[in-house]
């Protein structure tokens, strides 16, 4: 998939992607402890995640021109360092207002790092294959597995739970002292037939339907990952009476059929199609939604529990490689604009993280769970066909001999 000579950076990139997945679920997995040591209220708590989210999404945009300007290894060292500050600091104080400003830093490093590391695995991917993206994405699945799992074996070690904190700032700040002796010149890949000397950064990008395609289509799709790996346990508790004990797991299992996708196709799949791959898979996620909500309709038991946990797994699978295929698309409509168009698509995906838990939230207490969940079978259709939508824009936008795809 990569070049020798760029194996080592994509195997730092790599690793990169495992600590930043493990970062965006640390606030979460040491909720409980901060609720009960600081005597926050839910709101509180709120507040503080959803500041983090903000800085998050607006500086994955800001991202996309400071890479351009710094270049990408200043950037994500700068980026590092940040994301380390805000850990060092955090939970060092039960104020709110304090945690909720090393949140918006923590935010800040956390939206850089996610542009750059997705900007320099495409210039790695010379081949255009898309598969070094759908890797790099598998890290950061298993990133946000092994951070609460790992999370959990330390305290019942008995580490301290603020101490996790200071240990993972540690860890940024050792990650941002080796990129500043990692190289990282990365310029975008030569097009075939000389079309490099043919193509130019648009005008205006915004003038390209693919430009908002991919902000829609990012918005969606991280609206439905997010949406159901946080309400598919309480689902099953409520619609198939599953054991509130062994709920958990359900969410491992979503995340187990997405970084199976994230490793599988780049590993199993050869061909150079990503416009189908991404159809094909946002399809799946979307069926197999739907099957949950229908299944939802039926009297439980062994047989249609047995079918709603395969349709967890497909769910996850579907929902694998949908963000790495839009990135890689993007990126070959826009070879010359790269970091800005990214940055714009990764905005949405970062919207939709921070809209879709309020909304999912209004619509259960709203309309019950059942009828708040059958919406994602809505927004999973909307998010099929953004993508056709993406691909059909992107096959009419793309630059001449962009692209090797038949």
């Amino acid at each position: 998939m990569i070049e020798s000579r760029h194996r080592a950076l994509f195997l730092t990139l790599f690793a990169t992607f495992v600590i930043f997945g493990t970062s965006m679920t640390v606030i979460g997995a040491t909720l409980p402890k901060i609720l009960t040591s600081f005597g926050w209220s839910y709101v509180v708590a709120g507040v503080v995640l959803a500041a983090n989210s903000i800085a998050y999404f607006s500086f994955t945009l800001v991202a996309g021109h400071l890479v351009k300007r710094w270049g990408p290894r200043r950037t994500i060292a700068a980026c590092m360092g940040i994301v380390a500050l805000g850990l060092a600091f955090f939970a060092g104080t039960p104020d709110p207002v304090i945690n909720t400003g090393l949140g918006v830093l923590m935010g800040i490093g956390q939206g850089c790092i996610e542009l750059t590391v997705n900007w320099s695995t495409l210039q790695l991917d010379t081949r255009r294959s898309g598969r070094p993206m759908n890797l790099m994405h598998g890290a950061f699945a298993v990133g946000a597995i092994l951070g609460p799992l790992a999370l959990g074996a330390l305290l019942a070690l008995g580490f301290d739970w603020i101490a996790i904190y200071r240990g993972m700032s540690g860890i940024f700040g050792l990650l941002g002292l080796w990129y500043l002796r990692v190289p990282m010149r990365l310029d975008a890949a030569p097009l075939p037939g000389g079309a490099e000397a043919r193509t130019s950064p648009p005008a205006r990008l915004s003038a390209h339907p693919a430009y908002w395609l991919s902000f829609l289509a990012l918005f969606l799709y991280v609206g439905v990952e997010i949406g159901l790996s946080n309400w598919i346990a309480q689902y099953f508790v409520v619609v198939f009476a599953y054991p509130v004990a062994d709920s958990a797991l359900l969410v491992s299992l979503f995340w187990a059929g997405l970084l199976a996708g994230r490793f599988g196709v780049p590993m199993f799949y050869r061909g150079n199609r990503q416009d189908l791959t991404l159809l094909g898979t946002s399809a799946l996620a979307t069926l197999s939604i739907i099957g949950l909500c229908l299944l939802g309709l039926v009297p439980p038991g062994p047989v249609v529990l047995a079918l709603a946990l395969g349709l967890v797994a497909l769910s996850g699978l579907g929902c694998s490689i949908y963000y790495p295929e839009v990135i890689t698309l993007l990126g070959q409509v826009f070879p010359r604009a790269q970091s800005q168009a990214i940055a714009f698509a990764a905005t949405g995906g970062g919207v939709g993280a921070f809209v879709f838990p309020f909304l999912m939230s209004a619509l259960a207490q709203g309309w019950g769970l059942s009828l708040g969940f059958a919406t994602y079978a809505v927004f999973g259709t909307a998010m099929t066909a953004a993508a056709l939508g993406l691909i059909r824009s992107a096959r009419h936008d793309r630059p001449p001999g962009a692209v090797s795809q038949p």
